[in-house]
């Protein structure tokens, strides 16, 4: 098994090579899978570029993808259409999800061949966050709790950057998904594959909270609002349309 990583930045250059770093180190030591590290870059302007190109030359497991759009959902659609591995994921720069969880990943898709996507969560019983401020769990409990109410959806944290879908999964969510360039791309390959039927594998994650985000949550929330709102009148339409 091979596994795409994705690691969507945007003028990353403080932490985009220690993240990048940790990451092969854990993957060496390990070896756990074959992998391919995709450094994704949504229109930076600091050195993220050069410091991904040495990374590049460097380790042959790294590469560079640039867009000129910035948001993770076009990063997304980027490494879909550059990616064949079998298995292909992202996860953030930063590391807050712990690089451990990278040892689920691999028995669980190796071991158990009807998961298609694995999601971590923050949400969940087993689950351990540090580090964060209370308003940024409160909003996060939130959102998701909205989701639940509009959706249904049986996963548990849309928002927490650890998920991993096998290649032909991820490539007919992408198919039947806007081109939404956000964050909420993220959650609406999701609750597309819900739609779907393909369940969404959660697993309880240890997470810190890194405060060196460029996230601003009061524009996030009011984005998400805006998305969710589009997004269930979609599959309103949608559901019509079959019926």
């Amino acid at each position: 098994m091979k596994v795409n990583i994705l690691f969507p930045v945007l003028d990353e250059e403080r932490r985009l090579e220690k993240g990048i770093l940790k990451t092969l180190i854990f993957l060496k030591k390990n070896k756990l899978f074959d992998y391919q590290l995709t450094i994704i870059d949504n229109g930076s302007t600091d050195a993220t570029e050069a410091i991904s190109r040495r990374l590049c030359e460097k380790y042959k497991e790294v590469e560079y993808l640039k867009t000129p759009e910035k948001g993770v959902g076009v990063a997304l659609r980027t490494g879909a259409a550059d990616n064949s591995c079998e298995v292909i994921g992202y996860m953030d720069i930063d590391l807050s999800t712990d690089i451990e969880h990278l040892r689920q990943v691999k028995d669980i898709f190796e071991n158990q061949p009807d998961v298609k996507i694995i999601k971590g969560s923050r949400l969940m019983k087993n689950s351990a966050v540090t580090g964060r401020k209370p308003s940024r769990e409160l909003t996060s409990r939130g959102l998701n709790s909205l989701l639940h109410v509009v959706f249904k959806n049986q996963f548990t944290d849309a928002l927490c950057g650890f998920d991993f879908y096998r290649k032909e999964t991820f490539d007919q969510l992408i198919a039947a998904s806007s081109q939404d360039n956000g964050w909420f791309y993220c959650v609406e390959l999701l609750l597309r594959a819900e739609r779907q039927g393909i369940a969404v594998y959660d697993i309880p994650v240890i997470w810190k909270d890194d405060y060196d985000t460029k996230v601003k949550v009061v524009k996030t929330v009011v984005s998400y609002l805006k998305q969710i709102k589009f997004l269930k009148s979609e599959f309103i339409k949608e559901d019509r349309t079959k019926g």
